[in-house]
């Protein structure tokens, strides 16, 4: 039997890639047509409705229309303060101008741009890290916050399922809130117990290091610091209630903002289903198919306004128009001009500046650290 040529050998490794070009081609020409599909099929459902729903726009109410602009931006306001009291819960302080800065920012860049929860989280991070909080912390208010916005999406869902007189599924609403009474106990037990928490680290990196043919204390540096970091965290109950209640106030003025924008078009919806449909359409706008979630949140924002709301179908066009128009579009473009303004020049000197910070900062924690070590635990004579 002939050998293979070693040109064809070398060659096999290409022809593979070529193969797996070829494939992700098609991928990405059959994904293209489904999206064109959706859209022409989206519109001949919609065509009859068109001219009413843009009747209905040219006859907008424009005090309703303000009032809907208004409490988004309280929306996003509160979402400021709820960063706010967890960074200083953490003794970070911030001023409110600021911390709304970052969450407008931020949301810019979650709704506009591909993967953007993945660069709306890191700027965030950035940011809390230039006002001084230490990793842990500025991850621990990143972490607290999604899990309690998660929960107040899960109670208006649940609220509004219930009103509808949908069945509700019990782990839908504990699951949320349990990760927040979780990551809050969590956080609290260690501030309170130091030592413990030292002590049992230490036996697990013991037998990590000796499985791993380290030295006993290979790695003992790092976690003091971070325990160190969470103690810093004390989240008592006034912050907790306060964090809360914001958190609440953000949710409740979009929904707000979802029931103004019906009202600007001349719809009156029932308070369940508008519950519902802003739930459901949060929800399904989490999933990463499309930047902001365009076309499906607003198809599922027309069809359950539609369906569950009891408003007409073109009522329900222009609605999800208007409301789309100020907490996408309006937020998007303030969202990246206050970017543009406060923080494009700082973007350039990330990179340097957050290396020198944990260079800093974990000389500092170590010397601050070393000696609360020593007195509180002792090593055998």
């Amino acid at each position: 039997m002939a050998e293979p040529r070693p040109e064809h050998v070398a060659g096999a490794p290409e022809a593979g890639n070529r193969g797996r070009r070829n494939r992700l081609r098609w991928l990405k020409w059959i994904a293209g047509v489904a999206l064109i599909a959706l859209l022409v099929g989206e519109g001949i459902y919609l065509w009859p409705r068109l001219h009413e729903s843009w009747q209905a726009l040219t006859e907008i109410h424009w005090g309703w229309l303000a009032a809907c602009v208004f409490t988004q931006a309280v929306s996003l306001s509160a979402f400021g303060r709820v960063q706010k009291q967890l960074l200083q819960a953490g003794g970070v302080r911030v001023r409110q101008a600021k911390s709304v800065a970052v969450i407008y920012g931020s949301t810019a860049m979650s709704l506009t741009l591909p993967a953007g929860q993945v660069f709306s989280t890191a700027f965030t991070y950035r940011q809390t890290r230039r006002w001084g909080a230490s990793p842990v912390v500025a991850s621990w208010q990143l972490a607290i916050s999604g899990v309690i916005a998660a929960a107040g999406l899960a109670v208006l869902g649940v609220a509004g399922a219930l009103l509808v007189g949908g069945s509700v599924n019990t782990f839908t609403l504990v699951l949320p809130i349990a990760g927040v009474l979780a990551i809050v106990l969590a956080v609290r037990y260690v501030s309170a117990h130091p030592r413990s928490i030292r002590s049992a680290a230490r036996w697990v990196l013991h037998k990590v290091n000796d499985f791993r043919n380290q030295p006993a204390d290979a790695g003992q540096e790092r976690i003091d610091e971070v325990i160190e970091q969470v103690q810093s965290v004390q989240l008592g109950k006034q912050d907790a209630g306060l964090t809360l209640g914001w958190s609440a106030l953000h949710r409740v003025a979009d929904v707000a903002c979802l029931g103004f924008a019906c009202f600007a078009v001349g719809s009156d919806p029932r308070l369940s289903g508008l519950l519902f449909a802003f739930a459901a359409a949060k929800a399904v706008g989490s999933v990463p198919l499309a930047p902001g979630g365009l076309v499906i949140v607003d198809a599922t924002l027309i069809a359950l306004l539609t369906s569950a709301a009891s408003i007409s179908a073109s009522q329900a066009v222009a609605a999800a128009f208007v409301y789309r128009a100020v907490s996408f579009i309006l937020v998007a473009i303030v969202g990246w001009i206050v970017f543009l303004v406060l923080f494009r020049k700082h973007q350039h000197e990330d990179l340097g500046y957050d290396i020198a910070l944990e260079k800093q900062e974990a000389k500092n924690i170590h010397r601050d650290a070393q000696p609360k070590i020593d007195r509180s635990d002792p090593e055998p004579a």
